[in-house]
């Protein structure tokens, strides 16, 4: 039997598999999807508004970067930076709004994607290993449920905020915040166009993103001995707010950066170290701050000098 690697939060128990179990319809998930998939329809169709489209762009700005990318992904899951404890939480708010989870539904289904694509065989659910046609029904309305899985524990300081421990018993009710101050606005077209089409787009958004950035791309680091790469959307940053460089992230998961090269722009990032300028944030982590993963190998030849200037651009 293959050993397991345990990560952070993820722990292999004695009778644990990483490959045996069965890919299941989570109604829930889906029908959220499908019901906002429905809502955006209805505001394209019967409610066109340059209002509505400008509240669209702005919540979608603030809860993909400032929420998911800063606040979910590289504050609370990666601890790549430090913020106040107030402003951490706003962050966290925002990212779920992003409509995907709550803060402890979002560290488990990172971690144990993480989990499972650090180990010697990844199953094609969280590898994104089928055509995109069957990812996006797996990963959109399906949930991957092993039948002897690992423990998860989450540290304390989350797990037992009161705070976050409201956003995840109430995350879908979240929604209700801003769809009040829209439709005081702009009434039920800006809810459809402010929530219902901007939790489609971002849903299906991230699929995009994760199963392209697992297919192929720019690669400038490899994991040695794992089934499971990532790789580089060149383009893209700008839009994805610094997450299409998910070949970076796997080299360097600790890093606030996420764009460590030269022209990959990365929103998130600077919003970090605009938040670093006024006392906001501390501590922030770059490519070097740790040990680098076992295995990292660099794919793309450069000089000593150019490899010196990228590990260490920002930090």
């Amino acid at each position: 039997m293959t050993r397991l690697i345990d990560t952070d939060r993820v722990f292999a128990r004695p009778d644990t598999s990483a490959t045996q179990g069965r890919i299941v319809w989570d109604a829930a998930k889906s029908l959220w999807l499908l019901a906002h998939m429905a809502g955006g329809a209805a505001a394209l169709i019967w409610f066109p508004s340059w209002g509505g489209f400008a509240a669209f762009l702005l919540l979608a700005a603030m809860t993909l970067c400032a929420g998911h990318s800063v606040g979910m992904h590289r504050l609370l899951i990666h601890r790549a930076f430090t913020a106040p404890k107030g402003l951490e939480r706003g962050l966290v708010w925002l990212g779920t709004l992003v409509g995907m989870a709550g803060p402890f539904g979002m560290i488990r289904a990172h971690d144990m994607r993480d989990w499972h694509q650090r180990q010697a065989i990844c199953p094609p659910h969280p590898s994104h290993g089928a055509g995109p046609l069957r990812d996006a029904w797996w990963q959109m309305h399906c949930a991957f449920r092993l039948d002897y899985p690992p423990r998860f524990e989450i540290e304390p300081e989350i797990a037992n905020d009161p705070w976050y421990r409201w956003m995840e018993r109430h995350w879908m009710a979240q929604q209700l915040i801003p769809a009040a101050i829209l439709f005081a606005l702009g009434g039920i077209g800006w809810i459809l166009w402010g929530i219902s089409l901007r939790i489609a787009v971002s849903l299906i958004g991230h699929w995009a993103v994760g199963h392209a950035a697992h297919k192929g791309g720019h690669q400038g680091w490899e994991i040695q001995g794992l089934p499971v790469q990532g790789y580089n959307l060149r383009g893209l940053g700008l839009l994805t707010f610094g997450e299409s460089f998910h070949g970076n992230h796997h080299a360097f998961p600790h890093s606030a950066r996420l764009g460590v090269e030269r022209g990959q722009m990365d929103p998130g990032f600077w919003l970090i170290r605009t938040l670093e300028a006024m006392g906001l944030a501390w501590g922030v982590k770059g490519p070097s701050s740790e040990p680098h993963r076992e295995g990292l190998k660099r794919v793309t030849e450069q000089s000593p000098i150019a490899q010196q200037e990228m590990i260490y651009a920002g930090e």
